[in-house]
């Protein structure tokens, strides 16, 4: 069983990005001898032509995050492994892995501006200005989750269970050897940097040297945690410790170079999903030929959750899975520093398209780490994955407790990345909006105005909608997965603008369009009533309206403008 969706699906994916891939890249007319904004706007700062195998890894590893991991956890749980399938490879392909590619193409042609800055001659100041706030808003919610999220992998919770790979329960042992690889991973990144950028070392050799460190620090974490002894607390807890070490990194890394930190970083970072990924299929394949992995965990549940208070299917199946289907996060990402490292036009169909898709592997292989689960746990969605990944490896001979660690790893490295490219991305917004940029003042101030709320919810539980205390990611995630999903909506509206304004027909594009629209303003509706007429959090019920009306001001104005000057696209 397991043998065959994985492969069912790698086959489909692959098909997609030869052929509707291949087919987008006609019908935009890529061209390499178009002139690149990495090349006539560098500044060696933000502005760095790239090779495309560094830029696909930094560019896969800011996108990813958790998201392809909590989500499809979430989504299985709830409502079955079919049904979590079924959207992410029909997402990933139709939707997904449009949306990328398309924004990123858009945001190179338009001199790498943001997808905000794309639609700015179709809306007037004020909805413009409404653009800029209701993204900010949406990487504020993104760096709450994964600041939440991050701090649990470096401190988590022991779990209690007989069952160690159905509950997935990490020690808070293993934690600290999480956080051990993770600060060695981040000193080989900035060394490697410095390599390659000062002393002029080929990428090369130095892959061949620093990825099997990488992965020795996993090692050497097992061997050297970071005990309890050796971590204070702060305000009570070594998970706070982590949220004020988390911010201080934020900060200081949004303002440094590409160079130095985050091309690296996000490069080595893709050999561990590389890692994850290979021992994945390894370990499905030898659970499978040993009949280890057999599906215990139902393929359709009830299509309406009362568990995890997700309610009906629709939409809540399409805004819980956010990453691994689509993303709007992954449009900033693009537009927002990967359009300013393209080294040609033609890389756009493997570093956006192609990241999309091994996005989407990466989700399937979460949905399987739920199918071999036998009940319901309480343990977190990353524990889940580590977990069952765990229980995977330990088929082909790798202690279960090294394959979680290294698991864990992976996954705090994902959502490092997300962190510190999000605040440099909110970093941007908030220039943007206040019109002071172009110094370093500027760049630091920003980053530590971007900071300031998730600084202030990161340390607090949250009310859920049925009035019970729950960590803020968990509260936040239904809220993050809607908000997220409509700047996916909002995205493809600005590539639709776009494509009518070169007179060619958007029908693929047009159609996930609306798809998107009436499923996340049904999901942000739903959220808004439940926390603020229902009880619950009225920061996350007050933040989705207002996000919404937002949305639906600059959706209505860039639609009925574009309608207006373009009525009937002609055919190519």
């Amino acid at each position: 069983m397991y043998i065959a969706i994985l492969a069912l699906m790698v086959l489909a994916f692959g098909a997609a990005y030869c052929f509707y891939a291949g087919w987008i890249a006609r019908h935009l007319d890529v061209d390499d001898t178009h002139p690149v904004p990495s090349f006539t706007h560098y500044d060696g700062v933000d502005y760095v032509p790239t090779r495309p195998l560094i830029l696909f890894g930094h560019h896969f590893s800011s996108i990813a995050g958790a998201g392809p991991i909590v989500g499809p956890v979430i989504a299985a749980m709830a409502f079955g492994w079919m049904p979590a399938l079924a959207w992410i490879l029909l997402g990933a392909i139709f939707v997904g892995g449009v949306h990328d590619f398309t924004s990123l193409l858009a945001s190179v042609r338009h001199g790498s501006r943001s997808i905000a800055e794309i639609s700015r001659h179709q809306l007037s100041w004020a909805a413009y200005r409404a653009f800029l706030l209701f993204i900010l808003l949406t990487m504020i919610y993104v760096i709450i989750v994964f600041l939440d999220l991050t701090s649990s992998t470096f401190a988590p919770i022991a779990k209690v269970g007989p069952d160690l790979p159905d509950a997935a329960r990490l020690s808070v042992r293993e934690g600290g050897a999480v956080a051990t690889a993770s600060l060695l991973y981040m000193l080989l990144a900035v060394l490697f940097g410095l390599a390659h950028y000062r002393a002029r070392f080929r990428v090369g050799p130095l892959t061949l040297v620093f990825v099997p460190l990488v992965f020795a620090a996993v090692l050497i974490g097992l061997r050297w945690p970071l005990t309890a002894d050796l971590v204070p607390e702060v305000f009570g807890s070594q998970k706070h410790f982590w949220n004020v070490a988390l911010l201080i990194y934020c900060w200081g890394a949004s303002v440094l170079p590409v160079w130095l930190l985050l091309q690296p970083r996000d490069y080595l970072a893709s050999f561990l999903l590389y890692g994850c990924l290979l021992g994945g299929v390894v370990g499905v394949l030898g659970a499978s030929v040993r009949g280890m992995a057999t599906v215990s965990w139902p393929a359709v549940r009830p299509l309406f959750n009362h568990d995890a208070g997700l309610g009906f299917v629709f939409p809540a199946l399409f805004v819980t899975i956010a990453c691994g289907a689509v993303s709007g996060f992954h449009s900033i990402v693009a537009s927002g520093t990967t359009a300013k490292q393209l080294d040609r036009e033609s890389s756009a169909q493997p570093v956006g398209y192609g990241s999309m898709l091994v996005e989407g592997v990466l989700a399937v292989l979460a949905v399987m780490t739920v199918m071999l689960l036998k009940e319901r746990t309480d343990a977190t969605p990353v524990q889940v994955f580590a977990g069952g990944l765990g229980r995977l490896l330990s088929a082909v001979g790798l202690p279960p407790e090294a394959a979680r660690v290294f698991s864990m790893m992976a996954v705090s490295t994902f959502l490092l990345t997300t962190l510190d490219t999000c605040t440099r991305l909110a970093r941007f917004l908030f220039e943007e909006l206040t019109q002071w940029r172009g110094t370093t003042a500027s760049r630091l101030t920003a980053s530590l105005a971007v900071l300031v709320v998730p600084a202030f919810m990161v340390f607090r539980e949250l009310p859920g909608p049925n009035g019970v205390m729950m960590p803020a990611w968990k509260v936040i995630w239904p809220a993050f997965g809607a908000s997220n999903q409509l700047l996916a909506a909002l995205a493809l509206v600005v590539v639709f603008a776009w494509l009518r304004s070169q007179r060619r027909r958007a029908a693929f594009v047009a159609i996930p369009m609306t798809f998107m629209v009436v499923t996340t303003t049904t999901a942000l509706l739903q959220l808004s009533w439940h926390h603020l007429v229902r009880g619950g959090s009225r920061f996350v019920g007050t933040l989705s309206l207002t996000i919404l009306v937002l949305a639906l001001w600059v959706i209505v104005e860039m639609l009925w403008n574009t309608w207006q000057a373009h009525p009937e696209p002609k055919p190519r």
